[in-house]
Protein backbone atom coordinates (compact mmCIF):
# COMPACT_ATOMS: atom_id res chain seq x y z
CA UNK A 1 0.00 0.00 0.00
CA UNK A 2 1.32 3.56 -0.95
CA UNK A 3 1.88 5.49 2.39
CA UNK A 4 1.29 9.37 1.89
CA UNK A 5 4.58 10.22 1.68
CA UNK A 6 5.25 8.09 -0.91
CA UNK A 7 2.11 9.96 -2.80
CA UNK A 8 3.33 13.28 -2.20
CA UNK A 9 6.68 11.81 -3.24
CA UNK A 10 5.45 11.08 -6.60
CA UNK A 11 3.55 14.42 -7.43
CA UNK A 12 6.23 16.34 -6.71
CA UNK A 13 8.24 14.36 -9.14
CA UNK A 14 5.41 14.96 -11.71
CA UNK A 15 5.09 18.61 -11.01
CA UNK A 16 8.48 19.34 -11.37
CA UNK A 17 8.89 17.38 -15.17
CA UNK A 18 5.55 19.52 -15.74
CA UNK A 19 7.64 22.63 -15.28
CA UNK A 20 10.56 21.67 -17.41
CA UNK A 21 10.97 24.00 -20.77
CA UNK A 22 10.85 22.44 -24.01
CA UNK A 23 13.95 21.11 -25.84
CA UNK A 24 14.40 22.52 -29.66
CA UNK A 25 17.08 20.34 -31.86
CA UNK A 26 17.77 20.50 -35.77
CA UNK A 27 16.69 17.68 -37.33
CA UNK A 28 19.74 14.93 -38.03
CA UNK A 29 21.30 16.59 -34.10
CA UNK A 30 21.77 14.35 -31.38
CA UNK A 31 19.83 15.10 -28.06
CA UNK A 32 19.74 14.08 -24.91
CA UNK A 33 16.33 14.03 -22.52
CA UNK A 34 17.45 14.65 -18.94
CA UNK A 35 16.01 12.50 -16.10
CA UNK A 36 17.39 12.47 -12.80
CA UNK A 37 15.87 9.53 -9.75
CA UNK A 38 16.50 8.79 -6.42
CA UNK A 39 14.95 5.15 -6.83
CA UNK A 40 18.83 3.56 -7.09
CA UNK A 41 18.85 3.94 -3.09
CA UNK A 42 16.37 1.01 -2.50
CA UNK A 43 18.49 -1.84 -4.69
CA UNK A 44 19.16 -2.09 -7.91
CA UNK A 45 17.01 -5.34 -8.11
CA UNK A 46 13.04 -4.09 -8.09
CA UNK A 47 14.24 -1.16 -10.08
CA UNK A 48 12.15 -0.63 -13.55
CA UNK A 49 12.62 2.35 -15.94
CA UNK A 50 10.52 3.41 -18.82
CA UNK A 51 10.61 5.98 -21.45
CA UNK A 52 7.09 6.60 -23.49
CA UNK A 53 6.02 8.87 -26.04
CA UNK A 54 2.95 10.79 -25.78
CA UNK A 55 1.27 9.42 -29.20
CA UNK A 56 -2.29 11.17 -28.78
CA UNK A 57 -4.21 12.02 -25.09
CA UNK A 58 -5.22 8.42 -24.38
CA UNK A 59 -2.24 6.73 -26.31
CA UNK A 60 1.41 6.03 -25.77
CA UNK A 61 3.94 3.85 -26.83
CA UNK A 62 7.35 2.46 -25.18
CA UNK A 63 10.25 3.31 -26.36
CA UNK A 64 12.88 2.19 -24.46
CA UNK A 65 12.64 0.04 -21.04
CA UNK A 66 14.69 -1.53 -18.08
CA UNK A 67 12.99 -4.16 -15.82
CA UNK A 68 14.85 -6.97 -14.42
CA UNK A 69 18.25 -6.54 -15.46
CA UNK A 70 17.63 -6.15 -19.40
CA UNK A 71 16.69 -3.15 -21.55
CA UNK A 72 14.38 -3.58 -24.58
CA UNK A 73 15.40 -0.80 -27.05
CA UNK A 74 13.44 -1.86 -30.17
CA UNK A 75 10.27 -1.14 -30.18
CA UNK A 76 9.30 1.47 -32.22
CA UNK A 77 10.88 0.28 -35.82
CA UNK A 78 11.49 4.37 -36.63
CA UNK A 79 14.16 4.41 -33.72
CA UNK A 80 15.77 1.06 -33.94
CA UNK A 81 19.18 1.94 -33.48
CA UNK A 82 19.33 5.53 -32.73
CA UNK A 83 18.00 5.33 -28.83
CA UNK A 84 19.86 4.33 -25.50
CA UNK A 85 20.45 4.79 -22.27
CA UNK A 86 23.02 8.35 -21.79
CA UNK A 87 24.58 7.63 -18.26
CA UNK A 88 24.93 5.41 -15.72
CA UNK A 89 21.06 4.93 -15.27
CA UNK A 90 21.57 2.12 -12.03
CA UNK A 91 23.23 5.59 -10.34
CA UNK A 92 20.37 7.69 -10.68
CA UNK A 93 20.67 8.69 -14.35
CA UNK A 94 17.90 7.78 -16.69
CA UNK A 95 18.93 10.17 -19.42
CA UNK A 96 17.71 9.26 -22.97
CA UNK A 97 19.99 9.41 -26.09
CA UNK A 98 17.96 10.04 -29.59
CA UNK A 99 20.87 10.30 -32.12
CA UNK A 100 20.29 11.32 -35.74
CA UNK A 101 16.79 13.20 -34.70
CA UNK A 102 14.14 13.19 -37.33
CA UNK A 103 10.45 15.24 -37.48
CA UNK A 104 8.62 12.12 -36.32
CA UNK A 105 10.87 12.14 -33.50
CA UNK A 106 8.84 15.23 -31.79
CA UNK A 107 6.41 14.68 -29.37
CA UNK A 108 5.93 14.86 -25.59
CA UNK A 109 8.48 12.16 -23.47
CA UNK A 110 7.39 10.65 -19.92
CA UNK A 111 10.06 9.12 -17.98
CA UNK A 112 8.54 6.60 -15.44
CA UNK A 113 11.17 4.98 -12.63
CA UNK A 114 9.25 2.62 -10.70
CA UNK A 115 11.10 0.74 -7.52
CA UNK A 116 9.89 -0.92 -4.45
CA UNK A 117 6.01 0.39 -5.37
CA UNK A 118 7.20 3.84 -5.72
CA UNK A 119 7.38 6.18 -8.95
CA UNK A 120 8.93 8.86 -9.92
CA UNK A 121 8.03 11.27 -13.19
CA UNK A 122 9.83 13.10 -15.36
CA UNK A 123 7.92 14.71 -18.45
CA UNK A 124 9.81 16.44 -21.31
CA UNK A 125 8.69 18.22 -24.74
CA UNK A 126 10.73 17.70 -27.83
CA UNK A 127 10.71 19.98 -30.41
CA UNK A 128 12.99 19.05 -33.81
CA UNK A 129 13.19 21.67 -35.67
CA UNK A 130 13.93 21.42 -39.72
CA UNK A 131 16.08 24.20 -42.05
CA UNK A 132 14.25 25.98 -44.87
CA UNK A 133 14.48 23.78 -47.93
CA UNK A 134 16.32 25.11 -51.13
CA UNK A 135 14.24 28.36 -51.84
CA UNK A 136 13.74 28.80 -55.35
CA UNK A 137 12.54 32.39 -56.88
CA UNK A 138 11.18 33.37 -60.23
CA UNK A 139 9.21 36.48 -61.74
CA UNK A 140 5.92 37.06 -63.44
CA UNK A 141 5.15 40.01 -65.34
CA UNK A 142 6.44 42.20 -68.33
CA UNK A 143 10.04 43.13 -68.23
CA UNK A 144 8.96 46.27 -70.24
CA UNK A 145 9.98 49.78 -69.02
CA UNK A 146 6.87 51.39 -67.24
CA UNK A 147 5.27 47.65 -65.82
CA UNK A 148 5.11 45.39 -62.60
CA UNK A 149 7.19 42.59 -62.20
CA UNK A 150 6.73 40.07 -59.27
CA UNK A 151 9.26 38.49 -57.68
CA UNK A 152 8.31 35.27 -55.87
CA UNK A 153 10.55 33.29 -53.55
CA UNK A 154 9.47 30.02 -52.02
CA UNK A 155 10.95 27.14 -49.97
CA UNK A 156 8.91 24.04 -49.94
CA UNK A 157 10.02 22.58 -46.23
CA UNK A 158 11.07 23.93 -43.22
CA UNK A 159 9.35 24.32 -39.55
CA UNK A 160 6.82 27.60 -39.54
CA UNK A 161 7.57 29.93 -39.01
CA UNK A 162 9.45 30.92 -41.82
CA UNK A 163 10.77 34.25 -43.01
CA UNK A 164 11.30 35.65 -46.37
CA UNK A 165 13.72 39.10 -47.24
CA UNK A 166 14.62 40.30 -50.22
CA UNK A 167 17.49 42.36 -51.10
CA UNK A 168 19.51 44.13 -53.85
CA UNK A 169 22.93 42.87 -54.27
CA UNK A 170 24.91 45.48 -55.06
CA UNK A 171 26.50 45.72 -59.03
CA UNK A 172 30.11 46.93 -56.70
CA UNK A 173 31.51 44.08 -54.42
CA UNK A 174 28.32 42.42 -54.16
CA UNK A 175 27.16 44.24 -51.27
CA UNK A 176 23.55 43.57 -50.05
CA UNK A 177 21.49 46.57 -49.94
CA UNK A 178 18.08 48.17 -49.98
CA UNK A 179 15.31 47.60 -52.78
CA UNK A 180 14.33 50.57 -55.29
CA UNK A 181 11.51 52.82 -53.57
CA UNK A 182 9.49 51.85 -55.97
CA UNK A 183 9.28 48.34 -54.82
CA UNK A 184 5.91 47.32 -52.69
CA UNK A 185 6.43 44.24 -50.23
CA UNK A 186 3.11 41.27 -51.18
CA UNK A 187 2.58 38.59 -48.89
CA UNK A 188 5.29 35.89 -47.67
CA UNK A 189 8.11 35.49 -50.74
CA UNK A 190 6.25 38.60 -52.90
CA UNK A 191 7.62 41.85 -53.85
CA UNK A 192 6.45 43.81 -56.84
CA UNK A 193 9.01 45.98 -58.83
CA UNK A 194 6.92 48.76 -59.46
CA UNK A 195 7.10 51.10 -63.18
CA UNK A 196 10.12 49.44 -64.47
CA UNK A 197 13.27 51.46 -65.44
CA UNK A 198 16.63 50.75 -66.30
CA UNK A 199 17.59 51.55 -62.77
CA UNK A 200 15.92 48.62 -61.47
CA UNK A 201 18.25 46.43 -63.92
CA UNK A 202 20.46 43.67 -61.47
CA UNK A 203 20.58 41.13 -59.58
CA UNK A 204 17.77 40.41 -56.51
CA UNK A 205 18.45 37.94 -53.10
CA UNK A 206 15.96 36.33 -51.45
CA UNK A 207 17.04 35.31 -48.05
CA UNK A 208 14.45 32.16 -46.10
CA UNK A 209 14.86 31.69 -42.32
CA UNK A 210 13.67 30.45 -39.36
CA UNK A 211 14.72 28.84 -36.29
CA UNK A 212 16.75 26.10 -37.62
CA UNK A 213 19.00 28.01 -40.53
CA UNK A 214 18.45 29.75 -43.74
CA UNK A 215 18.91 29.56 -47.58
CA UNK A 216 19.39 31.96 -50.43
CA UNK A 217 18.46 31.60 -53.64
CA UNK A 218 18.83 34.84 -56.48
CA UNK A 219 17.07 36.25 -59.46
CA UNK A 220 18.32 38.74 -62.45
CA UNK A 221 16.01 41.24 -63.66
CA UNK A 222 16.83 43.14 -66.87
CA UNK A 223 14.63 45.60 -68.36
CA UNK A 224 13.85 45.52 -72.21
CA UNK A 225 13.44 49.38 -73.35
CA UNK A 226 10.26 48.40 -76.15
CA UNK A 227 10.50 50.64 -79.39
CA UNK A 228 6.85 50.98 -80.90
CA UNK A 229 6.24 50.80 -84.16
CA UNK A 230 6.35 54.97 -85.38
CA UNK A 231 9.75 54.79 -84.03
CA UNK A 232 10.94 51.71 -86.11
CA UNK A 233 9.51 52.75 -88.90
CA UNK A 234 11.28 56.41 -88.73
CA UNK A 235 14.46 55.21 -88.42
CA UNK A 236 14.20 53.22 -91.26
CA UNK A 237 12.75 55.81 -93.55
CA UNK A 238 15.53 58.02 -92.46
CA UNK A 239 18.39 55.67 -93.51
CA UNK A 240 16.57 54.91 -96.76
CA UNK A 241 16.40 58.73 -97.52
CA UNK A 242 19.96 59.20 -96.71
CA UNK A 243 21.23 56.08 -98.90
CA UNK A 244 19.44 58.00 -101.48
CA UNK A 245 20.86 61.41 -101.15
CA UNK A 246 24.52 59.91 -101.18
CA UNK A 247 23.47 58.03 -104.09
CA UNK A 248 22.56 61.10 -106.38
CA UNK A 249 25.47 63.00 -104.92
CA UNK A 250 27.84 60.62 -106.83
CA UNK A 251 25.72 60.27 -109.42
CA UNK A 252 26.37 64.25 -109.87
CA UNK A 253 29.56 64.01 -109.15
CA UNK A 254 30.70 61.48 -111.94
CA UNK A 255 28.46 63.35 -114.39
CA UNK A 256 30.39 65.95 -113.37
CA UNK A 257 33.49 64.21 -113.87
CA UNK A 258 32.56 63.21 -117.59
CA UNK A 259 31.85 66.26 -118.53
CA UNK A 260 34.58 68.20 -117.69
CA UNK A 261 36.95 65.56 -119.10
CA UNK A 262 34.67 65.48 -122.77
CA UNK A 263 35.47 69.31 -123.24
CA UNK A 264 39.02 68.90 -122.16
CA UNK A 265 39.32 66.15 -125.08
CA UNK A 266 37.74 68.58 -127.77
CA UNK A 267 39.68 70.05 -130.30
CA UNK A 268 38.61 73.89 -130.16
CA UNK A 269 36.75 74.60 -133.01
CA UNK A 270 38.63 77.70 -135.04
CA UNK A 271 40.01 77.82 -139.20
CA UNK A 272 42.96 78.69 -140.12
CA UNK A 273 43.85 81.87 -141.46
CA UNK A 274 45.97 80.74 -144.16
CA UNK A 275 43.45 77.67 -145.03
CA UNK A 276 41.66 78.04 -148.44
CA UNK A 277 37.93 79.20 -148.34
CA UNK A 278 35.31 77.28 -150.04
CA UNK A 279 34.42 79.15 -153.56
CA UNK A 280 31.32 81.16 -154.11
CA UNK A 281 29.09 81.47 -156.51
CA UNK A 282 27.53 84.16 -158.43
CA UNK A 283 23.69 84.56 -157.53
CA UNK A 284 21.59 86.88 -160.01
CA UNK A 285 19.53 89.40 -158.38
CA UNK A 286 15.47 87.93 -157.90
CA UNK A 287 16.48 84.67 -158.44
CA UNK A 288 14.73 82.08 -156.95
CA UNK A 289 17.68 79.88 -156.57
CA UNK A 290 20.22 82.30 -155.24
CA UNK A 291 17.52 82.55 -151.74
CA UNK A 292 17.47 78.83 -152.09
CA UNK A 293 21.10 77.67 -152.41
CA UNK A 294 21.71 80.66 -150.09
CA UNK A 295 19.81 79.28 -147.67
CA UNK A 296 21.24 76.01 -148.30
CA UNK A 297 24.37 77.39 -148.20
CA UNK A 298 23.31 78.71 -144.40
CA UNK A 299 22.68 75.57 -142.68
CA UNK A 300 25.38 73.57 -143.74
CA UNK A 301 28.34 76.18 -143.20
CA UNK A 302 29.50 76.42 -139.90
CA UNK A 303 30.13 79.32 -137.40
CA UNK A 304 33.65 79.65 -137.61
CA UNK A 305 33.29 78.94 -141.32
CA UNK A 306 31.17 82.43 -141.05
CA UNK A 307 33.91 84.19 -138.82
CA UNK A 308 36.68 83.35 -140.94
CA UNK A 309 34.17 85.31 -144.10
CA UNK A 310 33.66 87.96 -142.07
CA UNK A 311 37.63 88.46 -141.37
CA UNK A 312 38.40 87.74 -144.80
CA UNK A 313 35.48 90.53 -146.77
CA UNK A 314 36.96 92.87 -144.03
CA UNK A 315 40.63 92.51 -145.34
CA UNK A 316 39.46 92.66 -149.01
CA UNK A 317 37.11 95.93 -148.35
CA UNK A 318 40.20 97.90 -146.44
CA UNK A 319 42.67 96.39 -149.64
CA UNK A 320 40.34 97.60 -152.64
CA UNK A 321 40.99 101.12 -154.27
CA UNK A 322 37.52 103.17 -154.86
CA UNK A 323 37.56 105.00 -158.24
CA UNK A 324 37.16 108.73 -158.19
CA UNK A 325 33.67 109.97 -159.30
CA UNK A 326 30.45 107.90 -159.71
CA UNK A 327 30.64 105.89 -162.59
CA UNK A 328 26.97 105.56 -165.25
CA UNK A 329 26.22 102.39 -166.75
CA UNK A 330 23.19 102.16 -169.16
CA UNK A 331 20.87 99.22 -169.44
CA UNK A 332 22.82 97.40 -172.26
CA UNK A 333 26.12 98.19 -171.29
CA UNK A 334 25.32 96.51 -168.06
CA UNK A 335 23.98 93.46 -169.58
CA UNK A 336 27.18 93.74 -171.99
CA UNK A 337 29.09 93.99 -168.93
CA UNK A 338 27.30 91.05 -167.83
CA UNK A 339 27.47 89.07 -170.44
CA UNK A 340 31.54 89.54 -170.65
CA UNK A 341 32.48 88.66 -167.22
CA UNK A 342 35.13 85.31 -166.86
CA UNK A 343 35.42 82.79 -164.17
CA UNK A 344 37.07 83.63 -161.02
CA UNK A 345 35.43 87.38 -161.48
CA UNK A 346 32.17 89.01 -161.00
CA UNK A 347 30.22 91.96 -160.75
CA UNK A 348 27.97 92.97 -157.95
CA UNK A 349 23.99 93.03 -159.57
CA UNK A 350 22.60 96.50 -159.97
CA UNK A 351 18.92 97.52 -160.45
CA UNK A 352 17.70 99.43 -163.10
CA UNK A 353 17.74 103.02 -162.33
CA UNK A 354 19.55 102.82 -158.69
CA UNK A 355 22.89 104.19 -157.69
CA UNK A 356 25.77 101.72 -159.05
CA UNK A 357 27.64 99.73 -156.48
CA UNK A 358 30.96 98.52 -157.26
CA UNK A 359 32.24 95.68 -155.61
CA UNK A 360 35.77 94.47 -156.21
CA UNK A 361 36.94 90.85 -157.32
CA UNK A 362 37.64 88.10 -154.64
CA UNK A 363 40.38 85.96 -155.71
CA UNK A 364 41.21 84.08 -152.26
CA UNK A 365 38.09 84.80 -150.04
CA UNK A 366 34.10 83.81 -151.54
CA UNK A 367 31.09 85.95 -150.54
CA UNK A 368 28.77 84.97 -148.75
CA UNK A 369 24.94 85.81 -150.66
Amino acid sequence: MTTPRGLLLVFSCVWVGAAQTAIKKVAEENVTLPCQHRMSLLGPKSLDIEWLLQVSENSQKVVITYSGGTIYDNLIENMRGRISFASNYLAGDASLQIQSLQPSDAGQYICKVKNAGQYEWSYITLLVLVKPSEPKCWTEGDLSVGENLSLNCKSAAGTEPIVYQWQRISDTGGKLGPLPPTSRLGSEGHVVLQNLSSTDNGSYRCLVSNEAGQGTCDVHVMVQVAHSIGVIVGAVCSVLVGVFLIFIAVCLTLRRKETKKYEEEEPPNEIREDAEAPKARLVQPGSSFSGSRSSRSGSSSTRSTNNSACRSQQTLSTQATPRSGPIHFSHGHAEARGSESRPGSYASPMKLDATPIMVPTQNTAFQMV
